[in-house]
């Protein structure tokens, strides 16, 4: 059957939303990476509903932190290190690499080892096997793919988050109760729970989300050929783009991190598993997902390791790319997934030597579960200082000009800083 020229009409407007998703949906679901799936699920599996209402609360903060970098990138045409470099202290620069590369590196470890544990419960191979497996395939897709496919690879990966959220409406909810944990704030001053918040905070504002969306802002721009003579050209439709697709991330991301920590609250809680040990009991929380169909135990867990294989695979490239990012920007190297990693050499190595890293943290022992969420509590506290740079440097006028900060987006920002410097804070002070 023919489309018809108003039906064609009323295609555009959805479509044209869609082209404009990019860095903020990629940095969105790469939020919701292995480390965070595990520390969502072990938050609502220890504290049930408690801490539902911090995906509510944190998405405006989310949000204006990731918008803030976002902008950085594109207004300066450079990543957030390379606008340190430029107008703070060298020690200040090697400060924040130094932060984001020791994160990011023990991140990558712990979502690879998670990757591994996870394919184990679908394939009876060894676990050092899995772990070599995968950090070769991604090193051969991030190193030599160029960056429109690598790009459209992100986004198609980020469906693996739908496996949650449909989890949470076909279990039975007792809504009045759901809703208003999630919209009243409980909060208990004890290790157990700082120690667990501050992780949530840090698997959700965390540190290689800000130097990710800022240098794909900056990629973005290369590839619209929006970069004349070293400096962008922009004006503030691509500011209002940028915003949407922001914006269009970080609710997706944030509305996952509600349906994890529902999904761990409903079934994992309520039937008594308070400690996730292993991936398996992870998984158990999708089998209402499946429970009417044979075998649902093992499509539980087919469902979750296809989550967390597909959202490692988005992860990792994320986290060993800011690294690079950052690192690259410091010392003034060519850094761009679209050159040929002869024409950006040091770049590459970055990120082949993060990676193989933070494989190697999968040989010294450590419980790849635990691994991740004390990898988001290290996030939460790292977030701290680097929070107070992003504020600084998207309110200052030399920088920015025209599209510093405004009253809103600094009083979040400088919430957020507070906030999260008070947990780590509250956490160091309860040990």
């Amino acid at each position: 059957m023919p489309v018809t020229p108003n039906a064609q009409h009323k295609k555009k407007p959805f479509w044209k939303w869609l082209s404009v998703l990019g860095p903020g949906l990629t940095t969105g679901a790469a939020d919701d990476d292995p480390s965070g799936i595990a520390t969502y699920s072990q938050t609502g599996a220890q504290f049930g509903y408690g801490q539902l209402w911090t995906a509510l609360y944190m998405l405006p903060f989310m949000t204006a932190v990731q918008e803030a970098c976002a902008r950085v990138g594109l207004v300066t045409g450079k990543g957030i290190a390379a606008v340190v470099k430029e107008n703070y202290n060298k020690w200040v620069l090697y400060i924040v690499v130094g932060i984001v590369v020791v994160a990011n590196v023990i991140n990558i470890g712990a979502d690879i080892g998670a990757m591994a544990s996870a394919a184990q419960l679908l394939i009876p191979l060894p676990f050092v096997l899995l772990t070599l497996v995968f950090t070769i395939g991604i090193l051969l897709l991030e190193v030599f793919t160029n960056y429109k496919v690598y790009s459209k690879i992100l986004k198609w990966l980020a469906l693996a988050l739908l496996a949650y959220p449909i989890t949470v409406f076909i279990i039975h909810q007792d809504w009045p109760t759901v809703l208003r944990a999630s919209v009243v704030p409980h909060v208990e001053f004890s290790f157990a729970f700082l120690f667990i918040i501050t992780g949530v905070f840090g698997t959700t504002i965390t540190p290689y989300m800000f130097f990710w969306e800022a240098s794909q802002e900056v990629e973005e721009e290369h590839e619209k050929h929006l970069i004349k003579k070293g400096k962008p050209v922009i004006s503030w439709k691509n500011i209002h783009t940028m915003r949407q697709d922001n914006t269009a991330g970080m609710l997706i991301s944030e509305f996952t991190t509600w349906c994890i920590l529902l999904v761990g609250a409903t079934v994992l809680h309520n039937s008594g598993v308070k400690d996730i040990k292993t991936s398996a009991d992870a998984a158990r929380a999708l089998e209402p997902l499946v429970h009417t169909f044979p075998n649902a135990g093992y499509l539980a867990k087919l469902i979750f390791s296809v989550g967390i294989i597909g959202l490692g695979l988005l992860a990792v490239p994320v986290l060993s790319g800011s690294a690079a990012y950052a690192v690259a920007e410091a010392f003034d190297w060519k850094a761009s997934l679209n050159l040929k990693f002869r024409k950006a050499k040091g770049f590459y190595l970055i990120i082949i030597i993060a990676t193989v890293i933070g494989l190697g943290i999968n040989f010294i022992g450590i419980d790849p579960v635990k691994a991740l969420v004390y990898t988001a509590v290290l996030n939460g506290v790292a977030a701290v200082p680097l929070l107070f740079l992003i504020v600084k440097i998207s309110a200052s006028d030399a920088i920015m000009g025209e599209y510093k900060s405004g009253w809103l987006s600094k009083t979040l920002l400088w919430i957020t800083f507070v906030v999260m410097g008070a947990a780590a804070v509250a956490l160091f002070f309860t040990i």
